[in-house]
């Protein structure tokens, strides 16, 4: 494989989104007299978007108007609270910049609302140049239908076999892996190693420097 682009997925993998998705979710059940959750627990509850992190986050036995009533809270709640906490893991920004640096093509593709991905990506990384960044829309599938990564490899005109994906849950290596893209599981995300193991990872990382060498690894041209 020679890398030519990376895609990544973003909470978990290039933000720490957890304790502002489940803060944000906390007070949503809070105000509605509803048990809350542990901040840990939403490592399990996030990666599907937040349709699915609500209907996870509610008592089992909760209505569909329960449950709607608390995607709109919950939708309004985080969009004000969503970078009060939430930052780059370490060592994002400087692998950023080397594979800017070494002219990859570099993609975001996020299951949270497209608006909310690109608000916050431009909002966390001011100074870095994505080539595509894309969250969730109506018209396309939510991961891990690969409909959004084949549609950006599609956009950049680059083969999928020629992507590395990186990303922190079964999701993202079953989307890696249904788009034919190579599968790297990043271990300072939400997720374990078993669960990226078994979902296809190829590869998985510790660090964003371990990431790096792998780029290196598959792409001679780069310095």
């Amino acid at each position: 494989m020679k890398a030519s682009a990376i895609l990544f997925d973003l909470d978990g993998t290039l933000l720490d989104t957890l304790e502002d998705l489940g803060r944000s979710m906390n007070n949503v059940l809070d105000r509605k007299g509803l048990p809350v959750h542990e901040i840990d627990e939403y490592r399990y509850f996030v990666g599907e978007g937040l349709s699915m992190l609500v209907k996870r986050a509610l008592p089992a036995n909760s209505g569909i108007d329960v449950f709607s009533d608390s995607l709109a809270a919950m939708r309004a709640e985080y969009n004000a609270h969503c970078r009060d906490n939430t930052a780059p893991y370490p060592g994002i920004p400087e692998l950023l910049a080397k594979i800017s640096n070494a002219g990859l093509k570099m993609t975001v593709l996020s299951n949270k609302p497209h608006a909310m991905t690109v608000s916050m990506v431009a909002g966390c990384f001011p100074k870095v140049t994505f080539d595509i960044v894309n969250g969730g829309r109506e018209n396309v599938p939510l991961k891990p239908n690969p409909a959004g990564a084949l549609e950006i490899a599609r956009l950049l005109k680059i083969e999928p076999g020629q992507f590395v994906y990186l990303g922190d849950s079964k999701t993202d290596m079953e989307t890696a892996v249904a788009s034919k893209m190579y599968p790297v599981g990043a271990l300072w995300g939400f997720r374990n190693a078993e669960e990226l193991e078994n979902a296809g990872a190829k590869a998985l990382v510790a660090s964003p420097d371990e990431l790096w060498k792998i780029l290196k690894k598959s792409n001679y041209s780069i310095p």
